[in-house]
């Protein structure tokens, strides 16, 4: 079964190094020109540059804000905290191409009101991002905090503690497997985003995906497969880093 989910990323590697412009097999070598033409490639670099800003802020500003919307559920019963979770989750299931297109007509609506430039500019965009970052963060703490046992916040809090000392000594550090899994989902999930950016972004601002959707539209060349060979690295040395530090099978 493993063998079979990572075989995608093994062929995708293995192609990045084909000596030959137009694939076939078996190849007629190996190179690794394609990594080098990447990075002499100014729209793969500026790319990657900007989904890196974005997708660190969209992540830290969505973590942010589901983690205190997942202590309101949790924490306090209201009228509505139901419709209120699963209007937070409801971006897992609409399609992604279908939330670009209604985010983008909302911010035509929402400029004519304002009088103020909203699509493609970075707050707009990064606004955008933010709305897919809060689900995997509020799913991820509220079922972490299920399994919180409350009694050990109680005997804090009648020891002497406040409510505030109690959650940053107490609950913060339990919910911290869940806060940095959320990060780090939050963090893929919006680098690797091209349906919500495909009508947001703006002039001279091209994110990766969407750097590398244009050159497809003109290359068939293994580039791409260099470009994808590094980023499968790079979310790979995340992954492994964070799990040192944080068991993610603790909440995945």
């Amino acid at each position: 079964m493993y063998g079979f989910m990572l075989c995608p990323l093994v062929v995708v590697v293995w192609l990045s190094f084909f000596k030959d412009a137009i694939l076939y097999f078996p190849p007629s070598g190996y190179t690794v020109q394609w990594y080098v033409k990447a990075w002499a490639n100014d729209a793969f670099a500026n790319g990657f540059v900007f989904s890196l800003q974005v997708a660190l802020l969209a992540a830290a500003c969505g973590v942010v804000l589901g983690v205190m919307a997942a202590l309101a559920i949790v924490r306090y019963r209201f009228t509505g905290a139901a419709w209120v979770n699963t209007m937070l989750l409801s971006p897992l299931l609409v399609p992604g191409i279908v939330a670009g297109i209604a985010i983008y007509l909302f911010y035509l609506r929402a400029e004519n009101l304002l009088d103020r430039d909203i699509v493609g500019t970075y707050g707009g965009l990064v606004a955008a991002h933010v709305c897919l970052t809060i689900p995997w963060t509020v799913r991820l703490v509220t079922a972490s905090m299920a399994g919180l046992d409350p009694s050990i916040e109680e005997a804090a809090r009648n020891l002497g503690a406040s409510g505030r000392v109690a959650f940053m000594r107490i609950t913060l550090p339990m919910l911290r497997p869940a806060i940095v899994a959320a990060g780090l989902f939050s963090f893929i999930v919006s680098f690797e985003n091209l349906e919500l950016s495909l009508s947001l972004v703006g002039p001279g601002r091209t994110t990766l995906p969407i750097a590398i959707m244009q050159y497809l539209e003109f290359n068939l060349d293994p580039t791409i497969a260099a470009v994808s060979s590094v980023q499968i690295l790079l979310l790979g040395l995340i992954m492994l880093v964070t799990d040192r530090f944080v068991k993610l099978s603790q909440v995945v």
